[in-house]
Formats: structure tokens, C-alpha cells, sequence
């Protein structure tokens, strides 16, 4: 199976160079992700996601602690983007997503991790929490290409995603690693802080399967192409997996899909009791049974 990256094609063709424009166009007032905060951040105003003009990095190294086919054997090149355009209460990486930790990265500091992180031999690009920097992405995009980048991106997101946003990456991006969370509204704004959460996270996972459908792996299982939904379950069904799944199948009823049961109640989950504990094996089983006839994967 081919694994020649999709952008390299778009590269080639200088339609990369024309999406990089019109990406960082959307910083002037900014409507990168749902949000549409409209400050201008290519002048370092900052709205929602407490980022201006450039990228703040926590960390970059191959991971080994995602599903095979993105690991693979030589690790998956995660780079962690720091900030997030979503306030979960229970987000377990707070000191990155809602602290800021980390280091601002321009585009050619970016660009490098990218090569090094190749140069490391692992198998993609894995960009965790995406979301909002998408413009700061793809600048260093075109600039590790220039310099020999050729491994897959993935693009490992909440699902809180602009669409318009994400038909910028359609070419560019070849696998989506998408969380979806819960389908009840009230729980999007409760404990996650953000609007409409189910709306705009359904229609970005149903614009993912366009660009990519689902999961492809090569020879040895790992992912060339494709789209894997990640769904954490919560206690007391605030996860609503029943709904979530339903809804998973009825985009593709071979979905690849992890159904997760690591949730720890981190950060502020103790302050809501219906959050502060750990899921019981009857309810994890519960989600493995709602999850029957989907493509399972269960690192």
C-alpha cells in the first residue's frame, strides 16, 4: 500500500504554499476554530485559547503509548501543542492545555522537531491538540518539506474543529485521530466549557471520513491513511457512549474506534461528584457491548 504523504503532492503543486496564505489570513481575526474569538493574532492579541501570533510547544519525542497502528514499531512523532480551545474539567495534561507550560516555537523551531523527530525513525508527524494552531502548522509544514519531511501527519484533535478550518488540511492531512466525547450538550458546556460541542464535533468527525475515510494500515498494521475515533468513557454515562457509538455507525459500520476505560478523575473532577471516581468494570463492559461490529481498538 502507497504511503506517499498527501502533501507532498499538494506541495509539488504549490497549492500547500496557497493554503499556508490563506491559514494565516484566518489569525488576522481569528475564526481558526469554532470559537471565532475575531482578535487579531498576527498583532499577539489573544482570545480564548490564550495563543497569539505563534505556537507554544510543551514537549516533542516518539510516543509509544497510542494505538498500534499509530505507534507502530519506531514510535509515533508527537509533538504537544500547549493551550487548547476547549477547559475540560477532568483533562488530565492541565499543566499543558490550560496552564500553558511550555515554549514558544516559531515556524522554522517547528519545522525542526518535525525533522528530528523523522530523523528518530517514527513512523508520522502526530500533532496533538491541533485545533488552534492550524495556521502555525502548516507554516512550519512547508518549511520541513522544503528540508526533506516525508512521514504522514496526524492530526490528533478533541473534534472542537472549524470545518473551515479543516478543508484547509483536506490534501495535507492523511490520518485523523479524533475524540468524541460525549453527545449531550449540557455536558459539553459543563464540562468542557465550550458551545455546542455535539454539533460542531459530529460534523467535523463526518468532514475527517471525507477527506480520509476509514482506517488503512500497510503491511505490517500501521496506519498509511484514515480515520480512528477515540471515545473516553466517564462514570454514571456522562461519556453517553450508547448515542456516541450509534452515531460512529452510522457513519461506517466498520469505524475504527478505541473505546477507552483509563479515566482518572484529574484536575478539578472533584469538584463534581459525579466525576470523582473511576469507571467500574460493568460500565466499561457495558461500552464494549454498545460497541459490538465496530473495528475495535483497544491499546
Amino acid at each position: 500500500m502507497k504511503s506517499y504523504p498527501s502533501y507532498l503532492r499538494l506541495y509539488e503543486s504549490g497549492e500547500l504554499e496557497r493554503r499556508v496564505r490563506r491559514a494565516l489570513r484566518m489569525l488576522k481575526e481569528c475564526e481558526v476554530c469554532p470559537h471565532k474569538c475575531k482578535v487579531n493574532r498576527v498583532g499577539n492579541e489573544k482570545g480564548y485559547c490564550k495563543l497569539g501570533r505563534y505556537a507554544v510547544v510543551s514537549d516533542y519525542f516518539p510516543h509509544f503509548g497510542e494505538e498500534f497502528p499509530i505507534r507502530g514499531y519506531r514510535g509515533s512523532g508527537t509533538i504537544f501543542f500547549s493551550y487548547c480551545n476547549m477547559r475540560c474539567v477532568y483533562c488530565q495534561n492541565y499543566e499543558v492545555s490550560q496552564l500553558g507550560a511550555g515554549k514558544l516555537m516559531k515556524p522554522e523551531d517547528l519545522a525542526s522537531a518535525m525533522l528530528e523527530l523523522q530523523d528518530y525513525g517514527c513512523h508520522n508527524i502526530n500533532l496533538v491538540s491541533p485545533s488552534h494552531v492550524v495556521p502555525q502548522i502548516l507554516e512550519a509544514l512547508l518549511l520541513a518539506i522544503e528540508k526533506g519531511l516525508r512521514i504522514p501527519l496526524v492530526y490528533n484533535t478533541s473534534s472542537y474543529d472549524s470545518i473551515e478550518t479543516l478543508k484547509l488540511l483536506d490534501g495535507i492531512v492523511d490520518i485523523y485521530l479524533a475524540d468524541l466525547k460525549y453527545l449531550n450538550p449540557v455536558y459539553g458546556r459543563k464540562y468542557s466549557k465550550v458551545r455546542d460541542y455535539p454539533s460542531v464535533a459530529k460534523e467535523a468527525i463526518k468532514e475527517m471520513y471525507r477527506q480520509v475515510g476509514n482506517l488503512q494500515v500497510d503491511s505490517r498494521g500501521i496506519a498509511v491513511r484514515g480515520l480512528l475515533v477515540r471515545h473516553l468513557v466517564l462514570p454514571n454515562d456522562i461519556s453517553t457512549t450508547k448515542e456516541v457509538i450509534e452515531f460512529l455507525r452510522s457513519i461506517d459500520e466498520n469505524l475504527a474506534v478505541n473505546v477507552m476505560r483509563q479515566y482518572f478523575p484529574y484536575y478539578k473532577a472533584s469538584d463534581y461528584p459525579e466525576l470523582s471516581r473511576r469507571i467500574t468494570e460493568e460500565e466499561y463492559r457495558q461500552a464494549l457491548e454498545w460497541s459490538k461490529g465496530l473495528k475495535l481498538f483497544l491499546d
